[in-house]
Parts: C-alpha cells; sequence; structure tokens
C-alpha cells in the first residue's frame, strides 16, 4: 500500500531578485513499512520537499504545481483544521538539531504527555505510556526522569526523547529530517539501530532526510538523489549505492570518506557549485560540473529507467555511455 505519493512536485520562493524554483517536477512514492532516503548537498531543496509534505511552506513559497497525497488525501488542498488533524497522528518528525528540539522551561514528563493531547484516557495512563515509550528507546530509570528539564539530558538522551515523542502517537509516516547529524558517530550508530527496531514494531513508513552515505546505506530500503531540486536518481539502495548510473550521484559517492582507499591529504570534492536557482541554465541541470559531458546535455534529460527498481535522469543512458 502507498503512504505517500508526491507527483509531479514544484515550488518556488518569491524574492527581490526573482522567483527561485526551489523544487522541480519532484515525484515519488513511499510504500507501506519502508525507509526511503533523501541525499544531496546543501541547498538541493531537501527542507523545502520536508515543508511541502508537512504543509509548512514560508510565506514567500508558492506550490505552482503538482499533488502530495497521504493515504489518499491531496495534502495541498486540505485546509489548516484538516492538516492539524493529519500532523501528529498520521504524520510525525524528527527534527535536526536536539538541543532546540525541546520547551527549556516545561519538563520532558509534561511534553511527553502535552503530545498525547488527542487520546482522552487519564493523566496517570498518559504518563505509564510515557514512561514506556522512554524505556523503549533507552532512556534509563525512565520514572525518575519524567520530572527532569530538557537541559539535564545529553545530546543523546534527547534525541531518543525526540524519537520517542515522534513516535508515541504510532504515526503512519515519520520524518526524519538529519536526526543524527548533531551527533558523534557512537551515538549516531545507536540511533540509527534503534530507528530500524522501533520502525519495525510500530510499522511505520520513515522519509529519513542525510548527508551522510553511510547512514543511508545501513538504515533505507530506497535512496531518491537530488540535485538543485531535481531528484536525478532514484531506486533500492542496494542498487543504487553498487551502481550509480547519473554522474551526480557517482561523484557523490566518489566524496564519501568511507570510500577513499588510498591515504591523501585532501579529501575529493565536485568542482563548481549549484547553480543559481533564480536564472536556471537550460538543459541538464548538472551539465556545468559533470565530467561526462556531451553535447545533447544542453536539452534537459528525460528520467530514464535502468532497471526495475532503479531510474536515472541523464542522457549518457539512452546514448549507452553510462
Amino acid at each position: 500500500m502507498t503512504i505517500l505519493d508526491v507527483r509531479n512536485l514544484s515550488v518556488d520562493y518569491e524574492t527581490e531578485q526573482g522567483t527561485l524554483r526551489a523544487l522541480r517536477d519532484v515525484s515519488f512514492t513511499i510504500e507501506d513499512n519502508k525507509i526511503v532516503g533523501v541525499v544531496g548537498e546543501s541547498g538541493c531543496g531537501k527542507s523545502t520537499l520536508i515543508s511541502s509534505i508537512i504543509n509548512l511552506l514560508a510565506n514567500n513559497a508558492v506550490l505552482s504545481s503538482g499533488e502530495i497525497i497521504f493515504q489518499g488525501k491531496d495534502i495541498v488542498r486540505l485546509s489548516e483544521d484538516e492538516m492539524r488533524d493529519i500532523l501528529g497522528v498520521g504524520v510525525s518528525i524528527i527534527f535536526q538539531d536536539p538541543m532546540q528540539t525541546h520547551n527549556p522551561v516545561l519538563t520532558v514528563g509534561r511534553q511527553m504527555m502535552d503530545i498525547q493531547y488527542r487520546d482522552k484516557t487519564s493523566k496517570e495512563k498518559k504518563k505509564e505510556a510515557a514512561i514506556d515509550m522512554l524505556r523503549v528507546v533507552g532512556i534509563p530509570d525512565p520514572e525518575s526522569r519524567l520530572s527532569q528539564y530538557p537541559h539535564e539530558f545529553s545530546g543523546g538522551m534527547r534525541q531518543r526523547i525526540a524519537i520517542a515523542m515522534a513516535l508515541m502517537v504510532k504515526p503512519s509516516l515519520l520524518i526524519a529530517d538529519e536526526p543524527t547529524t548533531a551527533l558523534d558517530a557512537t551515538l549516531e550508530v545507536q540511533i540509527i539501530e534503534k530507528l530500524r527496531e522501533l520502525q519495525g514494531k510500530i510499522n511505520c513508513s520513515i522519509l529519513f532526510i542525510s548527508h551522510h552515505l553511510g547512514v543511508i546505506a545501513e538504515l533505507c530500503d530506497e535512496v531518491i538523489v537530488m540535485y538543485a531540486g531535481e531528484i536525478v536518481e532514484h531506486g533500492d539502495v542496494r542498487d543504487v549505492f553498487h551502481n550509480a548510473r547519473h554522474p551526480y550521484t557517482q561523484a557523490l559517492f566518489a566524496c564519501d570518506p568511507g570510500r577513499i582507499k588510498e591515504k591523501s591529504k585532501n579529501l575529493p570534492t565536485i568542482k563548481g557549485s549549484i547553480p543559481n536557482l533564480i536564472d536556471l541554465p537550460s538543459g541538464c541541470i548538472f551539465k556545468h560540473r559533470c565530467t561526462q559531458r556531451i553535447s545533447v546535455c544542453d536539452t534537459s534529460p528525460a528520467m530514464h529507467r535502468v532497471s526495475e527498481k532503479q531510474q536515472a535522469k541523464c542522457h549518457l543512458l539512452t546514448q549507452g555511455k553510462n
């Protein structure tokens, strides 16, 4: 069953310099009980994608085209009240920075009970549910820690609490916005393992945003590669990581420190920078940074199906050169 179906989504921002085309014809689906990762450089559109899905775009944003179908309903056309009924129950989110996720003047217990406001059970039942969830995410002595404030927890524990709060209502879709970025490597591994474990228990789908390719490979079933507001490659994690077909995906993987086999003083980079989204170049969006550019790249490529579960947006695939 399809939980989320994003169809031809395009989002613009009206700025003093002109219209910034942040997302262009973005389409993908998330199936029931699947984890889909999204990777790409800063500025590729990941944050705008999340904001569109939870219907919290900035005031200067314009959703110029597309649909976002969540469990049969087009989120784009819902009123604020209708969207409020979905957020927190159908869709939950874990934000990037655990140090800024919680209200600093309320105890953790108060916040975990407040988030259950839709539940008509007693305060004692809500307290028991909060304790159980803290225990599930690995918070020691959860009974006594409910009375503590966020600053009394470490960054890793605060992120675990954020995960607990997001999953308490057993959402159908969990959006994780780079939830391990602010954590050290050991805590990152623990959080990833905990997310995978909880996802299996709750049977929810996850949209996981990250810069960390190793995390995507470890956690996700599918991966979406975004560049400058477009999806350039999409497929099964194993297929994409072992047989990347778009030059940007290949370059991105080549920059992963985990794949470097020889000692070097300099880390590999992708030369150039993301194009100006106010004045978009014609043709392939990646052509000015691509080392495999050919003449046909001056025209826009279509998404080409590489295999049953993998597709990429590159002219080389139709030219038999990639």
